[in-house]
């Protein structure tokens, strides 16, 4: 029980070093749905980590994935790859990455004392997470993704599957929403659609730095526009067009990402607010980019504290109502286009989905 306890405290401790915005959010969720998201958490860190070590090549990296999901499904012990890893792991990683995956054991420990229906969520998550990221991740270029159904595999990969993952875990602490199960395992995937677009909308430019692009190709085909030479067409009428383009699509998802919201019970506040603070920073951020089409930073782009208090504010008065809640949503996003990302795509994510059920099951 000491050992346990000193797992949560580690846990609790790592989780800002990581994650400054999910170390204020988890907290606001029923304490132990917050120890079961939190171990998430960090488990999903430490698959990134080794994706994103600039010294570990492909074949290390697929051999680290393998083993951290037998890990993370009680067949492998954990130590052995924790210090293989740490030692091949690039001095550029960060203190608190070193520090995770130094402490994989740890992590693991919290893993186990969770219920089976919580460890097969969160098994099913990384398990499609560390197979499905890499194929993106690995040939990501300037030259963007190649059009929207690329986009929502894409989405799904890195966002989609954590919302599955979380319902799951929502279903687990609230039993009465297994009934609704179904429906919000599809909101789930395009509410985490509607984050990482907004996302990616927003770090267009950090992400170039970076050498990456995640923009749809087919969005700006217009002209000779190209997403290679983004610097020289941001400024055009094809970008501003395409742009505006996602942010309907991103705004059509968040819209679903509301009525996911809708589906969980009144007194469930804490998960409620889980998800409504998401949402509302969300569109707010697709407000300056729809309001900037031209930002060549991010920092143009980013909500201000001030902005950040007022949502929080407002969303807590309105929590315990849907109506009050779709009025504030439409209040919010008064002005954004709106457009379908169209059946196509659509039935992309769901075919990743359902490919991601079959790739969660031993």
């Amino acid at each position: 029980m000491v050992e346990s306890l000193t797992d949560l405290q580690y846990q609790a401790r790592i989780l800002p070093g990581v994650s400054r915005t999910f170390a204020l959010t988890i907290p606001i969720l029923p304490k132990r749905l917050a120890e079961v998201v939190a171990n998430a958490y960090l488990l999903c860190r430490l698959a990134d980590t080794i994706e994103d070590d600039v010294d570990l090549n492909n074949e290390q990296k697929s051999g680290f994935h393998r083993r951290f999901v037998a890990i993370v499904r009680g067949e492998e012990a954990p130590e052995p790859f924790a210090e293989e890893l740490s030692s091949l792991l690039s001095s550029r990683a960060l203190a608190d990455e070193r520090d995770l995956v130094a402490c994989t054991a740890t992590v693991i420990r919290v893993t186990a004392r969770f219920s089976a229906a919580e460890r097969d969520a969160l098994t099913r998550c990384i398990s499609i997470m560390c197979a499905e990221m890499p194929e993106f991740q690995r040939r990501r270029s300037l030259s963007g993704l190649k059009d929207m159904d690329e986009m929502a595999r894409y989405c799904y990969a890195v966002a989609g599957v954590v919302g599955e993952m979380l319902t799951e875990l929502f279903c687990v602490h609230c039993p009465e929403l297994k009934s609704r199960r179904g429906e919000m395992m599809r909101l789930a995937v395009s509410f985490g659609q509607g984050l990482q677009m907004t996302n990616i909308l927003k770090d267009i430019w950090d992400d170039r730095e970076a050498l990456t692009c995640w923009l749809p190709r087919s969005v700006f085909a217009a002209g000779e526009f190209r997403l290679e030479r983004l610097d020289e067409f941001h400024d055009t009428e094809t970008f501003r067009v395409g742009l505006n383009e996602l942010v309907g699509i991103a705004h059509q998802h968040l819209r679903d990402a509301l009525a996911y919201t809708s589906c969980i019970p009144a007194r469930e506040i804490g998960i409620r607010k889980f998800c409504v603070w998401a949402i509302g920073l969300a569109v707010l951020t697709l407000r300056k980019i729809h309001a900037q089409p031209n930002f060549t930073s991010g920092q143009q782009v980013k909500i201000s504290r001030r902005s950040v208090k007022a949502t929080v504010l407002a969303t807590n008065l309105t929590l315990g109502s849907d109506r009050a809640l779709r009025l504030l949503f439409a209040l919010a996003a008064t002005g954004l286009p709106l457009k379908s990302a169209g059946s196509a795509a659509a039935g992309q994510l769901n075919a990743a989905s359902q490919e991601g059920m079959d790739a969660g099951h031993p």
